[in-house]
């Protein structure tokens, strides 16, 4: 007895119809989360960089649902055009290799990530130029739970506290706020008070992580007004899922006035790097703009 006797009736049709279904509520769940199929399920991006991101994203798709296209269609037709018949009753000619097949799939490969590095490389250059002069310069201090905002340019800063997730709305008033002007070109000067974090805002499209002693920098243009999440993507401790801020991307007139209500908050000043448990290693404090070094 053959191995698809013991499949019962109707259950490979019924295997079919669940793997499917999963797919289906996969793609749905996903797409209503993040994005849509034409953006390969991406957010939204808000900054001028966010653009390069999804083109480089969705174009790595094609090419990769291509060759996986053509491989399984060569697959499909070889077990087609070679199967067994029944008046075979020797087995074909064994060939140890093929030159030409074995020299095909080495350099195809090759190539493929020379592309796909090339491409990569030179986005990433982009989106981490900081060579243009910021109109906005913020030190973003992540510490083992939370946030610290230094607004070097105004001389004010945001103290943030861990989020209090207990499952009820409000949570967001709970965690700090970081205020952008939309429209300008912002650098973050990224510092770490602990342990490794990781400043993320998904809308962004991209993250840098924040080391002990270290500082990290990279800019961004937000492009349209709007509140947003940011979290930490670095795995920093027993309530890492805690980490989170909020942005608000807002009018210059708007952001002038948080500073504003930071200075009569008496808010003033910038809060050291120092304040942690380890000092930046030497040569680094220069990176930070001069009037928020220690």
């Amino acid at each position: 007895m053959r191995l698809r006797d013991h499949v019962l009736p109707g259950s490979r049709s019924t295997a079919v119809k669940a793997v499917l279904a999963s797919v289906a509520v996969v793609l749905t769940l996903t797409g209503c989360e993040h994005g849509k199929f034409v953006n390969g399920y991406l957010p939204e991006g808000i900054t001028e960089g966010a653009d390069r991101v999804t083109t480089l994203w969705v174009w790595s798709w094609v090419a990769l649902f291509a060759v996986g296209f053509l491989v399984w269609g060569l697959i499909i037709w070889c077990m087609v055009a070679y199967r067994r018949r029944k008046d075979d009753n020797e087995l074909p000619v064994q060939l140890r290799y093929n030159v030409p097949i074995e020299i095909l799939y080495t350099v195809v490969p090759i190539f493929m990530i020379a592309v796909f590095f090339y491409y990569t490389a030179r986005d990433e250059a982009a989106l981490m130029d900081t060579s243009k002069p910021a109109d906005v310069s913020i030190n973003v201090v992540g510490k083992q739970w939370s946030w610290d905002f230094n607004y070097v340019d105004d001389q004010v800063h945001e103290v943030g506290a861990q989020a209090v997730l207990t499952g009820e709305p409000g949570a967001e008033e709970t965690i700090p706020t970081l205020y952008l002007p939309v429209g300008e070109r912002v650098q973050f000067y990224l510092t770490a008070r602990d342990v490794i974090h990781s400043f993320w805002v998904p809308q962004f499209m991209q993250k840098l992580d924040m080391i002990p002693g270290r500082v990290n920098t990279f800019q961004v243009t937000p492009t349209q007004t709007g509140t947003f999440k940011g979290k930490c993507a670095e795995l920093c401790g027993a309530y890492h899922s805690a980490m989170l801020f909020n942005v608000k991307v807002v009018e210059r007139s708007e952001y002038d006035a948080h500073m504003a209500e930071l200075k009569a908050k008496g808010q003033t000043g910038l809060l050291p790097n120092g304040v942690s448990r380890q000092q930046l290693m030497p040569g680094q404090e220069k990176l930070l703009p001069e009037n928020a070094r220690d």
